[in-house]
This record gives structure tokens, C-alpha cells and sequence, in this order.
């Protein structure tokens, strides 16, 4: 068993810290105002020394206990409904109240407002980059876990990288827990069936038109282009688009526009387009950038009618129910227009978005996390009411009943006897019920399970404990259920068919590991460290400017005018002083790659059986 030492303030009242696969959903229910939040921040914080802590004899929590849950990542705010609320309520006798900034908007305020009262939440599921976790840790909002997790499964299961996670922060003590924990190999994508990127279109429109090859994003425009054309001739509509834009997840980069660089083994590190296998690594503000050609695609899809008018006002949920209502024909995320219009019904009728490839793209693939995603990480807070349920909690997550039901979100199973049973031949397979309601439909939930409907009971916490491409104990196989052995042999609707007869395999990720068409980037548990406050206050002012300029771009009325924004977005970030924070990024960047490296041989030589102490210590 790993021995933590304990860290300095262990009393809760003194320990602690202030604390981004993505589940997306669609909600009808109502979100709280964040000014009303923000208002009931002080008082939240004076009732927070009250303890709550009395058990029964049998173990059980004797009092019913509200959580505030400050989760950076969730799509949805307020109290936890449904089902995944009832589990939660049974095991322990709390609910839970979720603070999104996602949601609500201004979300640095939010956590600097809270953070500055000292209570950022009960629990807490935070992004760490820039140095954040020893930030919070030094600020005493978060709580040192160390006898609150002694002897739980958590640290026999995960212990190696919790122990990573914590080495972020220079204070000795059990801080934080990763995401996305993983067993496996990290040259192996953590992605089971369908990459997070690529380009997922309307298949039965694209069928219509006789499957034509794409041989590149020119030839893309003009596949969406006839496809728009053939999809309002058929639905008699002047509103479907092939394309649709919104705002809510732009930082660095137009985040919609990054999409289509991972198309080609490139992800974002700041200001630095990064491919996967450590190749190239771009100042994604060159006018040859990956980055510039991905606004330059979408400038022209403009220029053909192909984009949707209401991309620079909408956001991400009443983009998201154009997906439901069949307004939309190209998705860069699977989990948006798979989960979102690929009903049972509609893929019996050949209707559904699958992958189509672009033969000259190689897209980004997320490896496995032997060391887990230090990325975003999950904390107690240091005023949590009853610190000890809140660790039984997180102990809960991490376990394979937790991964099953919080994992939903990302594609788990669900609840076993409900959405998913295992058959005579020990199989994981889905229920009848489980048919109609995964991945997330509304379909009504027995009373007996907390009522109201699948969709809305899924966890909001949107935080990946464990990588579900790892096996379930209870199974022996993933704990995504898109990659049972059951689920494979069932995908007999006609879209399902007729993808896997003309692409020749059975998954997406099948068929780009046989084309060459993947590039893994090495799952690290790297993320970036704290910079000088400078810096980080020119790379805001320079963060406006280049996702101000992009949308300006892609809406621009001609050739001339794009190529004018271009350079004035060049000139005024340069005089912002971009070329100190790309400095950062590019550092940034090679050290992630070292740290990709790095776990590579860490990993191998732990299959192999060899001490890693020393091989953890080399640089790159």
C-alpha cells in the first residue's frame, strides 16, 4: 500500500486549495441564474462550518445533506435529477447541487469570486492548467485526503497516479484525483468505436449522392455542398445547413474551427498547433498554419451559403437541438450528432451521421492514461460540510459501480438490470429498455429507479474517472458498451450496415487503424505549469483578439477583406505582445511531448517488469 505523508493544515478547517470524451447534453430544465449564485456565495460560505458527520450504526449517513459541486466541464446547473440523483441519494443520503461556469458564463469571475470567499464547493472538479492545482492547494480551498482515503480501493486500484497527480504540488499530501485512469497502453487510442474528432455527416445524403470520394477539405465543400442541396430538396426545408457554429467553448482559438485541424493529427497547446506523434508544432496565427486553412474552409463554406446565420449568435444548446431535429449535416464530435439524432428508429430507416473519411487526413487520437489526465482533476473542498462522505464519494466514482453509472454520460452501461444485464453466456448486453434509452434518450425512467426520463437523470458532472475502454471486473470487457462483443453483433440497423459494407470494417477506429489514417498522441498526465502573471495577462488580451478576428474571417465578403483581417489580427496581437506568450506555448508543447515520451517507457518497462524510479527521472 503507497504511504502518503500528511500535508501541512490537515484540519479542514485550514487544509486545502482552491479549485476543463466531454459529455454534452441537451436540457430543458432551467439553469440558475449566475447572479443569483453569486449572490448566495457568502452566505453558502458562513453556513459552511457547520459538520455534518453522524452515521448509523450500520455505516449509514443520518442526515440528508445538499452538495455544492463546482464542476468546470458540466453542461448542466442545479440540483441533480433523476435517476443518477436516487443512487446518489441511496448510497448517500445527499443531493447534489451543480455550480457550472460552462453554463452560467463568466466563469473566471465565478471561481475568483468564490475562491476569494474561500469556499469554492463540497467538491470540486477543476481544470489545473497554468499552475492552478498548487495555486488552490497554497490557498488552502482544498482539502489534504490523505487520512480521509486511508485504506479505501481508490489507492490500491489507482495509487501510482495519484501519486503523479499530486507531484504537480509542492506541498506534501493527497490533493487531487486525474480523470480518465487507465490500465492500458498509451500508443493505444482511449477512443473505442468513433474518435473525438472527425468528420461525421449525414451518411444517408451522402449515400444518396453515390458515396463520392473526398479527397481533401476543397473536395469536402463540394460534398456538403450537394449534400445541402439534396437534403432541403428532400424535406422540402431552406433551413438545413451543412454546417453550424457557436461561441461557448472558444479560448485560445475559434474552438470550432480547431475541430478540423485535429482532422490532421493537430491539437492546441495555447498558441501552438501540436500533432500528435511530436512531428510539427505550429504558431497557429501563421498565415500557413493548419489553423488559418481550418478558417479559410469555413470562410468559403460561408461564401457557398453552407454555414448556418445563426452560428455567431447561438449556443451550445440551441445548437445542439438542431442536431435533434435533423438541421445540421456535419458534426466534428460523434458524441454530439450520433448521441443527438441517431435514434433506433431513424437508423432503421438508413438515417444517422457516420464518419466518412477525407483521404488525406490523419486524425488526433487521445491515448490511454496509464498516469491518468492531470488535466482536470477531482478535489474535496476544505470547508466540504462532511469531508469524509465526500472522499467515500470520490472512492465511489473511481470504483466500478461508479464508473458504470457516472460514466453514462461518456458511454458506460448505465444501471445493470435496468439498461444492461449480462446474458447466459456471461455477456454484457443491453436490455430492451437499455436499447430505447442509451446513449441518451428521453425515454421514461421506472419510478422504482427515480422516475422522469433517461436524458435528464445522466450525471452532470461530466468528469471521466476511468477510461472506459478499460475492462469492467463484473464483465471482462470495456466498460463502453458501443464495444461489447453483444452490441458489435447487434449493429444490424440499416445505416449500420450499409457503413460497415462500403468502409469494410465493423468501427470507425477499425477502419483508420487499417487506412494509417489515426495519429495517437501518447497519453501523459502532463499539463501546463504556472506562468508569470504578465503573461498570462497578454495571452487574455491576445485570446479576444484571435477568436474575435476568426469569427470576423470566416463571415468576411471576400477575398481581400479575410486576408485584411488576417493581417490586422497579426499586427495587434504582435503589439499585445503574442510573441512572449508563444514563447510559453512552444515550450509548453515540447515538454508535453516529453512527457508523451516519457510514460511510453515507463509503461513498457512496468510490462516488463523492470523498476521505473530511474526511467521516470530521465528527461526526454
Amino acid at each position: 500500500m503507497l504511504k502518503w505523508k500528511a500535508g501541512v493544515g490537515k484540519d479542514c478547517e485550514a487544509a486545502g486549495t482552491i479549485g476543463e470524451g466531454i459529455q454534452m447534453k441537451l436540457r430543458n430544465t432551467g439553469r440558475m441564474a449566475l447572479g443569483c449564485m453569486m449572490a448566495g456565495i457568502f452566505l453558502w460560505g458562513c453556513q459552511a462550518e457547520e459538520k455534518v458527520t453522524e452515521r448509523g450504526p450500520d455505516g449509514s449517513y443520518t442526515t440528508f445533506l445538499t452538495v455544492d459541486v463546482y464542476a468546470e466541464s458540466a453542461n448542466y446547473q442545479g440540483i441533480q435529477s433523476g435517476w443518477f440523483a436516487k443512487v446518489v441519494k441511496d448510497r448517500f443520503n445527499m443531493e447534489l447541487n451543480i455550480i457550472a461556469p460552462n453554463v452560467a458564463g463568466g466563469g473566471q469571475t465565478l471561481y475568483q469570486t468564490r475562491t476569494a470567499a474561500g469556499n469554492l464547493g463540497d467538491l470540486i472538479f477543476i481544470n489545473t492548467s497554468n499552475g492552478r492545482l498548487a495555486d488552490l492547494v497554497e490557498a488552502g480551498v482544498i482539502l489534504d485526503c490523505t487520512e480521509l482515503m486511508e485504506g479505501k480501493d481508490i489507492l490500491e486500484n489507482y495509487g501510482d497516479a495519484i501519486r503523479v497527480t499530486n507531484e504537480m504540488v509542492p506541498q506534501e499530501g493527497m490533493w487531487a484525483f486525474p480523470n480518465s485512469v487507465s490500465k492500458l497502453s498509451p500508443l493505444e487510442p482511449s477512443e473505442g468505436v468513433d474518435l473525438t474528432f472527425g468528420p461525421y455527416i449525414r451518411w444517408d445524403y451522402y449515400k444518396m449522392l453515390g458515396y463520392p470520394e473526398i479527397p481533401d477539405l476543397d473536395g469536402f465543400l463540394d460534398v456538403l455542398e450537394q449534400m445541402q442541396q439534396k437534403a432541403r430538396e428532400v424535406e422540402g426545408d431552406s433551413d438545413i445547413y451543412a454546417i453550424s457554429l457557436f461561441k461557448d467553448w472558444d479560448g485560445s482559438l475559434m474552438n470550432n474551427a480547431k475541430q478540423l485541424a485535429c482532422m490532421y493529427g493537430y491539437d492546441e497547446i495555447g498558441f501552438v498547433m501540436a500533432k500528435a506523434d511530436d512531428s510539427d508544432m505550429q504558431n497557429a496565427i501563421d498565415e500557413d498554419s493548419i489553423y488559418i486553412r481550418a478558417l479559410r474552409f469555413l470562410y468559403e463554406a460561408n461564401r457557398r451559403g453552407l454555414v448556418d446565420p445563426d452560428s455567431t449568435t447561438q449556443n451550445y444548446d440551441s445548437w445542439a437541438a438542431k442536431y435533434v431535429e435533423g438541421k445540421i449535416l456535419y458534426c466534428p464530435w460523434p458524441w454530439v450528432g450520433q448521441n443527438l439524432y441517431n435514434t433506433a428508429e431513424r437508423k432503421a430507416e438508413g438515417k444517422g451521421f457516420m464518419m466518412a473519411p477525407l483521404q488525406d487526413m490523419t486524425i488526433f487520437s487521445f491515448g490511454n492514461c496509464p498516469e491518468g489526465n492531470t488535466t482536470q482533476v477531482a478535489a474535496i473542498g476544505s470547508k466540504a460540510r462532511d469531508p469524509q462522505r465526500m472522499a467515500d464519494f470520490i472512492d465511489w466514482l473511481y470504483s466500478p459501480e461508479g464508473v458504470e453509472l457516472n460514466g453514462q454520460a461518456n458511454g458506460a452501461g448505465g444501471i445493470r438490470g435496468l439498461t444492461w444485464d449480462v446474458n447466459e453466456e456471461g455477456k454484457p448486453c443491453l436490455t430492451e429498455y437499455g436499447l430505447q434509452a442509451l446513449p441518451m434518450n428521453p425515454v421514461l425512467v421506472p419510478q422504482e429507479y427515480g422516475g422522469g426520463t433517461w436524458s435528464d437523470g445522466v450525471s452532470a458532472l461530466n468528469f471521466k474517472t476511468v477510461n472506459l475502454m478499460d475492462p469492467d471486473p463484473a464483465t471482462g470487457e470495456p466498460y463502453y458498451y458501443l464495444c461489447w462483443d453483444t452490441t458489435l453483433a447487434s449493429n444490424s440497423t440499416a445505416l449500420d450496415l450499409d457503413w460497415k459494407e462500403k468502409m469494410g470494417a465493423e468501427t470507425t477506429v477499425e477502419y483508420l487503424k487499417k487506412s494509417g489514417q489515426m495519429l495517437v498522441a501518447p497519453g501523459s498526465s502532463y499539463s501546463t505549469p504556472k506562468e508569470e502573471p504578465d503573461i498570462t495577462t497578454i495571452r487574455g488580451q491576445c485570446n479576444s483578439v484571435v477568436a474575435d478576428s476568426s469569427w470576423r474571417m470566416i463571415f468576411s465578403g471576400s477575398d481581400q477583406e479575410f486576408e485584411e483581417i488576417l493581417r490586422e489580427m497579426q499586427e495587434t496581437a504582435i503589439g499585445l505582445g503574442y510573441e512572449q506568450v508563444l514563447e510559453v506555448d512552444f515550450k509548453n508543447a515540447r515538454d508535453q511531448a516529453a512527457a508523451r515520451r516519457q510514460v511510453v517507457r515507463s509503461y513498457e518497462a512496468k510490462q516488463n517488469g523492470e523498476e521505473t524510479d530511474e526511467i521516470q527521472q530521465q528527461g526526454s
